[in-house]
Formats: C-alpha cells, structure tokens, sequence
C-alpha cells in the first residue's frame, strides 16, 4: 500500500485559496475549496468579466486560476470539458471557516461528494446563501461539533475549535496509516476568543504530528502592530468620545466579533449602532448559536437597521422594514449614530451628508478580503466628503513571531507553511520544512528526525 500524502493544489505562496488533497490508499480528503487573493486573478476578470457561469471550470482553468483534481468536479459545472468528467474520486471536503477564500468553489464541486463543516459554519454559509448571490451548492452537508472524529475509510479527521475573524473558525488533526497531521485552518490567538486557540495548541502539541500545515498570512514583512480587540475598542472608545455628531465605521461584514464591539462602544457611549439589512439578517440568524454573546436585532436597544430607498425588497430584508431607520433619521439624530458602512452602501454618503470632518473608522478585520475597497477609491471618497480617517484593526491572523513560537511548541517531523506570500520565513524554523510546490504528493514519514 502506498503511504499517505499531502498535495497542495492551492494556498501555494499566496494568500487564501487554500485546497489541500490528503491521500491514504484510496481514500481522498480535500480540506477547504477556495479562491485565492491573488492579483492573478484580476490579471484576467476584474467587475462585470467573470468566468461565465455556465463554464465556471473551464474559464477558470484556462488561466490556471483553479487546480485540476480528478473525481472533484460536478458534471454541470465541466461544461466544453464533458469528456473530463469522473465519478467521484474525492470522498470527503472539509471546511474550516466561512471565508470566501475557503469555501468560495464549493459550488463546483459533485453534488455526490459530502462537504463536513461546522454546524455554525453551515447556519453562516446559510445566511450568505439567502442574503447574497454567492451560491455553495447541493451538497450532503455533514455538520461536526470541535472534537467529534470523523471518519472517511482510513482517514481520521478531529476538527479543533479556533478562533479567527469569523466564527465557528476550527483547525484539524487528521490522522492517517503513517501517523498524524495538523491543519491549523485560519487562526489568532490576540482575539476575544482566543481560549479556543490555546486549548487547540495544547492539544495538538500532546501528540507531536508528523506534519504540521500552518497558515502563514503575517509572515515575513508586516508592519502592523499586533492589534488585540481590547485595543480596538479602545481607539473606537476615544474617537467616540470626541466627536459630538455622526460617527461612521467598516469593517469585515461576518466579523461577529468586531460587530459586538462596535455594538458594545456605541452603547457605552449613548450611540446607537446603525447596521445594514445583510448584517442584520446575519446576527439575526446566528442568535441561536451565539445566544447572547452577540446584538440582535429586535432584542438589543441600541442595535438599529438602515433601510436603503429601493422599490423593492428582499425576503431577507422585509422581517426589518418596520423598525428600520432612513438617512433622514441619521441625520437628524447623528450625535446619537455610530453607522456602520459596507463597500456597497458607500453611496448613501450622498443622502447623508456627513458634516466636514465626521469620523470615519476602518476596521477591517483581514489583511486581504473581497469586501474592502480599494485604497485610491476609499481614499476619494474620504476627500470628497472631508471625512476624518482612523485605522483600528486586530488581524484575524498570528503574527510571525507568534507563528515560530507555536511551529516550536508542537514539534512537527515536518512543516508546510501555505497561506503566505512569505513561506521562505519558516525556513529554521523546523528541522525539516518544506516549501510546497502545487501539485506535488508529499509523502506523510514517520522516519523523518524530529527537531
């Protein structure tokens, strides 16, 4: 019998995309299934030029914008490859989070093969679903909670809570014939929920693996502070503290986390916080999982919904329509107003009319995400309405010098950094790391030194 290994067919010396194929025999896991931030991308689409949706596949492979993986893709999804089309020859997808990035092509994937998630993460990717045009597809959906094993023919997959800028965010030992990986998925340990990565570590290093596959997104160069959410509620605090009109704020639309601090500062403050419908409908249908950790609408007093003039509305949007709040309202009692903005609400500026000098915080949660606006568009707007600009941001990432420290305490046989334009910042950090190459099999050796 051949030994398990690991391909990385993504997440490859970039940010994001992260799609890693495990191999025991004949049994085929894939963990995560999305696209990357690479500026590759927009090289070829960019706006209204996407891939066609009648051949999703074939568009994106011309390009090598989406690996190849026999026995992965749905037929309908091969349209001009027909002749390409396998059975199933990928028993099982793992998701470890709800971001895009790793969980945007699920759609693609055969509606045969079962796609094993959190049961959090499933009530997210839900909420996107009815809320958005983003699609995952017909799936046998398998939700897991941290810790349950489950098992695809010979391969054994625990997923571990951790705590990232998006909930229900989980790592995973994975345990094959030739011994034991770890996948940490995304993660933080500087967060509100930063136990959860603790306890994930601490578990993890009990059983040293023979291959550790950790995301590298802030290795190498990065400037940035290592923000905690403490800290950003405290510069949120100060910037509230001194403005006695309209405050304004963005930040990553599923970052629960960030939204309850926000939540939290506008209401110590005597402020209402002012949320889109998307963002209502997504804290509305995670009340059952989060309970009263999070705002919700309808329940919490300072949590209010701006409706936006439209002819119609949504089914998502219509459970809010009598509570909701108009420009008109925010201007009239603006000191009272900290207004969360979205890339595509930036034009309700025109209807609200900011005063010359409103506060304007960006806390963007992710170093690179497919919700923020680019730096010369922000920037005008910020000019052409004489908008003041705060930055308050707590990654939803390690830093690297935390990153080193962890590869330590677990002790891997091997490291594979993926996730990061900087793997070369991992080169001592364990006796034997491995840059990855995409496509390449990997094999999982139990006879490599330890460090």
């Amino acid at each position: 019998m051949r030994a398990p290994t690991i391909e990385f067919h993504g997440g490859v010396r970039e940010i994001g995309g992260n799609k890693v194929l495990i191999t025991d025999g004949p049994d085929r896991v894939l963990f995560d299934f999305g696209p990357s931030f690479d500026p590759k991308f927009e090289q070829f689409y960019v706006d209204y030029l996407k891939p066609r949706s009648t051949s999703p596949v074939k568009d994106l492979l011309e390009f090598d914008l989406l690996p190849w993986i026999d026995g992965l893709y749905a037929r309908e999804a091969l349209a001009g490859l027909e002749e390409r089309y396998r059975e199933p020859l990928v028993h099982a997808v793992f998701v470890s989070h709800a971001h895009f990035d790793h969980a945007g092509y699920l759609n693609l994937i055969d509606p045969e093969i079962p796609v094993h998630l959190g049961e959090g993460t499933k009530t997210v990717l839900d909420a996107i679903e009815t809320s958005g045009a983003t699609k995952y597809g017909e799936h046998p959906w398998r939700t897991f909670r941290s810790g349950q094993v489950v098992r695809v023919g010979r391969i054994e997959v625990s997923p571990l809570s951790v705590d990232h800028s998006v909930p229900f965010a989980f790592g995973f030992r994975i345990r094959t014939s030739e011994g034991t990986i770890i996948y940490t998925g995304d993660f933080r340990q500087h967060g509100p929920r930063a136990s959860l990565t603790h306890a994930f570590l601490e578990e993890v290093a009990r059983e040293p693996p023979e291959a550790l596959i950790i995301e590298g997104t802030r290795a190498g160069p990065d400037p940035r502070r290592n923000f905690t959410e403490e800290a950003v509620r405290r510069g949120v605090d100060k910037v509230l503290g001194t403005t006695d009109d309209l405050a304004l704020v963005t930040c990553y639309p599923r970052d629960v986390d960030r939204l309850t601090t926000l939540y939290q500062a506008a209401a110590e403050s005597g402020r209402d916080l002012v949320v889109p419908f998307k963002t209502a409908h997504l804290l509305a249908t995670l009340a059952s999982e989060e309970g009263p950790k999070i705002p919700v609408p309808g329940r919490d007093p300072h949590l209010r919904v701006y409706r936006r003039p439209k002819k119609s509305y949504y089914k998502f949007e219509r459970p809010f329509l009598d509570d909701a709040v108009d420009a008109d309202w925010v201007r009239r009692h603006g000191r009272e107003v900290l207004m969360l903005l979205d890339m595509h609400q930036f034009t309700e500026l025109i209807d609200l009319r900011p005063p010359a000098g409103t506060p304007f915080i960006r806390s963007m949660s992710e170093p690179f995400s497919e919700e923020d606006v680019k730096e010369a568009v922000l920037k005008n707007w910020m000019e052409h309405f004489r908008l003041g600009f705060h930055q308050f941001h707590a990654s939803g990432h390690c830093s690297g010098p935390e990153l080193l420290s962890i590869i330590g305490e677990i002790a891997p046989r091997s490291l594979y950094p993926i996730h990061t334009e900087h793997p070369e910042a991992f080169e001592r950090s364990a006796r034997q790391v491995v840059l990855p190459e995409r496509g390449v099999p990997y094999r999982v050796d139990p006879g490599a030194p330890r460090p």
